[in-house]
């Protein structure tokens, strides 16, 4: 006879976090994006941030997306925030929190009523985001120091599919920078976080990044941000590779820095919340295994021997909690099942020894 017998799984591993940990690190510069948001197992969480400490990077950038924390105007959800911060501080890390990105379904409502895409934030609901960070920095005020507006909003696809619009984006830091100084006076507002591109000329699809900074500074910026977020991709340039208006490449930093003194900045800091490079087998942009390795720990030295002012180069992405299945997985420096790349050996080796 022939039983079918239920399959059993097993339980996930017990989280325990214990004393609170230090990061050991020759290089404090050293950073990376975690992109822990959408995982929802707590032991992964907790392995991802051991292994970020473990490699010597005392900080990290992680998302949290507006949307997935206010699910109806003014009812905030914010256990799985609580979560991560709390576990990054375990491992004795500081987070640079980024907000926005994902727009709450009430937010983002077109004329007839039907939700759109959810990057999409009207003018007339800045308040509600605005809302959004009194109420994040609120809450977080002793743990969370910095937090980021928006992501890439040079780039369509992150402004909602529509024009990009500088004047626009600035409207909206100056919203939420009021908003977080409301919450506390202290907080560290991070402005930018722009995509490096060359954009196509008008902002239809994308508006090249030293244009769009030199339109948010005329549109009165710069008392609106305490430090810029920057993007600094290299491509398949060396991180040594000069700066220069039509390349992007790893040095195109040093092309906003000059924007920023222009404007009166020379002084405020810079976070590159973005970096690295690729080393996909079949993308036109990505670089060897070795030689992406050799590239990364050069721009590393390169920010912290030449640009003072940069506080932190947080490489994109740590691990995704699943396979993209796409260029994408070829930034990662360690795989959704833990299992740690060269690149990732390379760091901690150049970070703690």
């Amino acid at each position: 006879m022939f039983v079918c017998l239920p399959l059993v799984q097993s339980a996930p591993p017990l989280v325990v976090l214990g004393p609170p940990q230090t990061v050991a690190t020759q290089h404090p510069i050293t950073c990376v994006h975690t992109r822990v948001t959408d995982e929802v197992e707590a032991w992964k969480i907790l392995r991802t941030f051991q292994l970020v400490r473990q490699m010597g990077a005392p900080t990290i950038v992680e998302f949290f997306p507006w949307a997935y924390y206010e699910s109806e105007r003014g009812q905030y959800h914010w256990e799985h925030a609580d979560q991560r911060i709390d576990y990054a501080r375990n491992q004795g890390l500081t987070v640079l929190a980024r907000l926005g990105g994902m727009v709450p379904e009430y937010a983002r409502r077109s004329e007839d009523g039907s939700p759109t895409v959810t990057t999409l934030l009207p003018e007339d609901h800045f308040n509600d985001f605005g809302n959004f960070v009194f109420a994040f920095v609120s809450r977080y005020k002793d743990r969370v120091r910095h937090i980021i507006i928006w992501n890439e909003p040079n780039v369509a696809g992150e402004w909602g599919f529509r024009r990009v619009d500088p004047e626009g984006y600035t409207r909206l830091l100056q919203m939420a920078y009021a908003r977080a100084k409301e919450a506390d006076s202290t907080i560290e507002v991070l402005g930018g976080a722009l995509a490096p591109t060359l954009g196509a000329g008008d902002g239809e699809l994308a508006l090249d990044d030293l244009t769009y900074l030199e339109r948010m500074y005329a549109a009165g910026a710069g008392a609106a941000m305490d430090a810029l977020a920057v993007h600094a991709y290299g491509l398949r340039f060396p991180p040594e590779e000069p700066p220069a208006r039509e390349v992007v490449n790893f040095r195109r930093t040093e092309l906003l820095r000059e924007i920023m003194a222009a404007n009166g900045d020379a002084g405020k800091p810079i976070y590159i919340t973005e970096m690295g490079w690729n080393d996909s087998p079949r993308w036109t942009q990505a670089v060897k295994p070795l030689v992406r390795v050799d590239y990364t720990l050069r721009a590393l030295e390169w920010a912290e021997q030449n640009w003072p002012d940069v506080r932190a180069t947080c490489l994109w992405a740590f691990r995704y909690p699943a396979p993209q299945r796409s260029y994408g997985d070829y930034y990662t420096l360690v795989t959704p099942d833990f299992a740690l790349k060269p690149i990732y050996e390379a760091i901690k080796g150049w970070a703690t020894e």
